[in-house]
């Protein structure tokens, strides 16, 4: 007899929601079988076994969340060979994302064919099938006064709890500039008036100023684990992903050193990825900065909460039209983002954070260098 517990998917992981089981008691399973899924704030883990056995018994039923190690089945030895049981044709393989997606929308798995693996139903899926029109009632039903509130879902629940640890465990302090960006949007047109390569956004270009930034400050690119300072050696990049299940935060490795086109096509890839649940352990975690970007929604400024165990994290606003007097003390238009950077102070002291801030801001404002690997 042996047990098998929630893993610790994470430096920083305490809890998991157990999603989904892929096997029942008495079920046999071979080496590399996928047993449950796991979700965590960031991702979706299939767990799959190590070593071939049988179940024996459910301790931990799906939908709930229990602290990293606590058992959740009980196993034993499997008899060889293991006649494996007919599957019942109800048996559906899609994601979790996918199932919350699809009873969201009042889809019927069974109508779907899966894209992934063999014919796993993904998020993908679900979205591109419309969600049912309901019928207009006759009479409109009363709206109740108060409306009771719903349980967040697992992975939302998650991050809330995680977000909410952040703010009160972790001393947030921060610091504010603007950049000039005149000659960052230029150089984006020209990059993407070459249709032969896929198209550079901000968010790539700020990946790339960041990763540039820290690998000329490595006395920043530090964090705080285990109640002691830790140098990081790899220069990578959190992004903030928007997702129909919350917000996620692949990493983008070694951004320093490698071309920008190389940069923006992992985040490209870890982002759509994101979006469709599809995100694996190797893709989140690591570094000491993140970049949260709402440019897009017209947003001034942001002023984020760190992700630990990072150290920071960067939030960037819309470009702003904005009249500054030149040398001369004439009004000048210029275009400039709002950049916060929020810093956990155990780590990181004012002065520091604003140099690093000033050198963001400098490469920013002189972006050819963002072609180059870092020095």
């Amino acid at each position: 007899m042996a047990d098998l517990v929630m893993p610790k998917l994470g430096l920083t992981m305490t809890e998991g929601l157990l999603a989904e089981w892929k096997v029942a008691p008495g079920d046999a399973y071979a080496a590399g079988d996928v047993l449950y899924v796991v979700e965590t704030e960031k991702i979706a883990n299939e767990i799959e076994a190590q070593a071939a056995g049988r179940i024996e018994a459910i301790l931990v039923a799906e939908g709930e969340t229990v602290p990293v190690g606590t058992p959740v089945a009980r196993t034993g030895e499997s008899a060889a060979p293991v006649e494996r049981p007919a599957k019942a044709p109800a048996r559906i393989v899609a994601t979790p994302l996918a199932r919350r997606l699809a009873a969201e929308r009042g889809v019927d798995l069974a109508d779907l064919t899966g894209s992934g693996p063999r014919g796993r139903i993904k998020a993908a899926d679900i979205g591109q099938t419309p969600a049912p029109t309901a019928p207009i009632p006759a009479t409109p039903a009363p709206i109740p006064a108060t409306a009771p509130p719903a349980p967040a879902a697992g992975a939302r629940a998650a991050t809330a709890r995680r977000v909410a640890a952040s703010k009160r465990d972790v001393p947030h302090f921060y610091v504010q500039t603007e950049a000039e960006v005149t000659a960052l949007s230029a150089l984006r047109g020209q990059l993407n008036a070459d249709a032969r390569y896929p198209r550079v956004t901000v968010s790539h270009l700020l990946l790339k100023a960041i990763g540039n930034a820290l690998a000329a400050m490595p006395e920043i690119n530090r964090i705080w684990l285990d109640d002691r300072e830790l140098a990081l050696e790899g220069v990578d990049v959190g992004l903030v992903a928007e997702t129909p299940d919350g917000l996620r935060i692949p990493v983008i490795r070694d951004v320093a050193a490698r071309p920008l086109d190389a940069v923006a096509a992992e985040a490209r890839d870890k982002v759509e990825r994101a979006r469709a649940g599809r995100l694996a352990p190797a893709d989140v975690g690591g570094g000491a900065i993140s970049l949260s970007n709402v440019g897009m929604h017209d947003v001034t400024a942001l002023v984020p909460i760190i992700s630990p165990p990072q150290s920071m994290i960067l939030g960037v606003g819309a470009e702003r039209a904005v009249f500054r007097p030149d040398a001369d003390g004439n009004p000048a238009l210029r275009r400039e983002i709002t950049l916060s950077l929020a810093c956990d102070h155990r780590v990181i002291d004012g002065a520091l954070a604003a140099r690093f801030l000033a050198s963001l801001a400098a490469a920013i404002q002189a972006p050819l260098g963002l072609l180059r690997p870092a020095p």
